[in-house]
């Protein structure tokens, strides 16, 4: 089975006003959707661009696990646990909020910051908080994140590339850039895909490079 949600029907927040536009695909804050509230082990992805100088003041997450892609810019990142990092394109972030942590995320360049945040439900809530940068994650290596039974591939394709969707009870698929054919659907920029029971299944780039997030659950 296979949903498509465009980027255009995706909930507005975030505020304009002081340099933060988010884009949520789920259920998320006042846009509160009874029917969207949750995919497999996905909770929300939400798309966020900070004007520079902009940022989310100190805030608490408990029991989720929150997981960064940044597309363009540079994120800097502080918590309550005592991590102070900047996340470039290329790298993924992950804060497992467990108990509970206060985090703070800003735009300190001088360019805009563009980064799709991800939040996972853990399998067994609680814990301690934990927290990992990996530099420069390569396509060819899938990241895991047992906490939630998840596995996240990047796949950064060239014009006309194909490359397989992983067979999986529920397979999450965003598109970050470009322009990609699964099955009968074209996706594009911030175009989600939701499969069930996925098997046998190709991402197709159009003609110009891609770049597609896919969670394996």
């Amino acid at each position: 089975m296979k949903s498509v949600w465009r980027s255009a029907d995706r909930y507005r927040g975030g505020d304009p006003a002081s340099g933060v536009q988010s884009l949520h695909a789920f259920s998320f804050g006042r846009h509160y959707d009874p029917d969207n509230l949750r995919f497999g082990a996905v909770l929300a992805c939400n798309e966020e661009r900070l004007e520079p100088g902009a940022g989310f003041d100190e805030h608490p997450h408990s029991h989720t696990e929150i997981v960064t892609w940044v597309v363009e810019g540079e994120l800097t990142h502080r918590d309550s646990a005592g991590h102070s990092t900047v996340v470039r394109p290329g790298d993924v972030q992950r804060l497992s909020a467990a108990d509970g942590v206060r985090h703070v995320e800003r735009n300190d360049g001088d360019v805009p910051l563009v980064f799709v945040q991800m939040w996972l439900a853990p399998q067994t809530p609680g814990g301690d908080p934990s927290y990992e940068v990996v530099r420069g994650i390569a396509d060819s290596t899938p990241y895991a994140l047992p906490q939630a039974g998840a596995m996240l591939h990047v796949r950064r394709l060239t014009p006309g590339e194909r490359t397989a969707v992983p067979d999986a009870a529920a397979v999450y698929v965003h598109v970050v850039r470009g322009r990609v054919r699964l099955g009968a659907d074209e996706l594009g920029p911030g175009d989600a895909a939701r499969l069930a029971d996925a098997e046998g299944l190709e991402l197709a780039a159009a003609d110009a490079p891609a770049e597609v997030l896919l969670w394996e659950m």
